[in-house]
């Protein structure tokens, strides 16, 4: 790290071969020693999956299964989306336990 002389750190410029202070503009070349690193971190998404122990726990509901033709299925929601849009349901069929989801 560089400091200036007025005591602002010296920050890479865009292209790359000057410094300049963050604090009175002042630019100089960097000197040979210098490295500049960018070190860019994703946070991994994980989704939870609900497994069958907490389905069966779950409220039921008249709902239509399409692969079965069963009547009943357990549902529950999940925020998939941004806060700012409504969550989503998901209803598992409690015969053949295929999942679908709704978004409201």
């Amino acid at each position: 790290m560089e400091f200036c002389d007025c005591g602002g750190l010296m920050l890479p410029t865009s292209a790359g071969k000057m410094l300049a202070c963050s604090k009175c503009g002042k630019r100089s070349k960097t000197e040979g020693g210098t490295v500049v690193k960018e070190k860019i971190v994703h946070e991994k998404r994980t989704t939870k999956r609900a497994t069958q122990e907490i389905v069966d726990t779950l409220p039921m509901v008249e709902s239509d299964c399409k692969k079965c033709g069963n009547k009943f299925a357990f549902w529950w929601t999940e925020q998939t989306r941004g806060s700012d849009e409504p969550e989503t349901q998901f209803f598992r069929c409690t015969k053949c336990k295929t999942t679908r989801r709704e978004y409201t």
